[in-house]
């Protein structure tokens, strides 16, 4: 016969039939303190989303008239000259330290996927995640389409389309919107900032708590690609492919509220290979092997944006960026162009090292690898 505890758990007593169940101290005390952790974690969840909720209120920002005028005069070049195909890829291919093994921008189905995806834990890979990817990736087209792939036979220019405060008041929206492929990123929003950043989308590129709330890309050609930094990450991504809740469990684990909702096909969502963020760290960035630490990373998670680029490098053959750049000097300045948050917010950000990034895009910049439409790494229409 099976002992009291293994038949009723550690908190049952062995009373006779005849007289009524009691709980006992040690259950009740177990239940209590359950019920304290799920409050704390609540609590702490809404003490979460109050802190990071940034009202769009932009800040008044003066942008020089003839600051202005170069930065239209220079977008309109880039725009008119001859398309170099495979450039930029060939010239960041050119930096990096060891050879490129990134086998494509985005993961599929029916891929064979190599053994580099599984090798390090999110955002560098998917070490013992491949259930939940494949889970995810089955709900998914099986495998790559021509429209958002690099082509020999057409030379495609790329704008990537970050949320610097620099973007507020050049009113570059209608030459932005003239690139090929436009990448926007996390949550930077259209409506009544189109003057300046446009309105057209090709891809937004974003992880959950990053993701628009309100969502204001409708091209049917759109796509949403899902950066995965945690596990969580992909139970969110699959709600939101089969327009499902979240867990209130899963919730938890945000740093941030996620969206209900993300309102677009199934066949517009894509993974971003966790290698184009591995190459960024280890090859470009030049990190050491990814450490893990309990509370979070060691300042080698590279930025979105810079992310964002070297995706790019995959799908385009040039590569220009606007609304990048964080200048510490200028610390009052905005942020983002939406909000009122200064630059010295930024100071607080201890999972990136921007100051290593913002180095390196400098270089790029600078050699002509890539263009600066709205000057913030490197003005190359600054006549002084």
């Amino acid at each position: 016969m099976k002992s009291v505890a293994a038949r009723g758990g550690l908190c049952s007593a062995a009373v006779p039939h005849s007289m009524p169940k009691r709980r006992t101290p040690c259950c009740s005390l177990r239940l209590f303190f359950m019920a304290l952790v799920v409050l704390v974690l609540i609590s702490l969840g809404l003490l979460r989303n109050a802190f990071f909720y940034v009202e769009q209120n932009p800040a008044v920002y003066h942008v020089d008239p003839k600051y202005r005028e170069l930065a239209h005069a220079y977008s309109r070049n880039i725009l008119a000259r001859e398309c170099r195909p495979s450039f930029a890829r060939q010239e960041i291919r050119a930096r990096l330290r060891t050879s490129s093994s990134v086998t494509g921008p985005f993961l599929w189905r029916d891929v064979h996927l190599p053994d580099t995806v599984f090798q390090y834990p999110p955002p560098f890979g998917f070490l013992d995640l491949h259930g939940k990817l494949m889970e995810v990736l089955s709900l998914l087209p099986s495998g790559p389409s021509q429209q958002h792939q690099r082509s020999a036979d057409v030379c495609r220019k790329c704008v990537v389309v970050g949320n610097g405060g620099i973007l507020r008041g050049l009113e570059l929206g209608s030459l932005i919107d003239e690139f090929d492929i436009v990448i926007r990123l996390n949550s930077g929003p259209l409506q009544n900032f189109s003057k300046d950043v446009g309105n057209h989308t090709s891809i937004r590129m974003s992880y959950p708590e990053g993701s628009p709330k309100v969502w204001e890309d409708h091209e049917p050609t759109l796509l949403f690609v899902a950066v995965i930094y945690k596990s969580v990450d992909f139970h969110w991504l699959k709600a939101m492919i089969t327009r499902q809740k979240v867990s209130l469990w899963d919730w938890l684990f945000f740093w941030q509220k996620v969206p209900d909702e993300i309102p677009i096909k199934p066949s517009q969502f894509q993974v971003l290979n966790p290698e184009i963020i591995r190459e960024v760290a280890m090859d470009m960035l030049q990190y050491s092997t990814p450490k893990f630490r309990f509370w979070g990373w060691d300042q080698n998670v590279p930025t979105l944006g810079i992310s964002a680029l070297n995706l790019a490098t995959y799908l385009c053959d040039e590569v220009s960026l606007a609304g990048f750049g964080y200048n510490m000097s200028q610390k009052e300045a905005p942020l983002h162009y939406y909000d009122s948050l200064p630059m010295t917010a930024m100071l607080a950000e201890e999972m990136h090292n921007v100051d290593r990034e913002r180095a390196f895009l400098q270089r790029l910049v600078a050699d002509g690898t890539i263009s600066d439409l709205t000057g913030g790494l490197h003005c190359s229409f600054c006549t002084s």
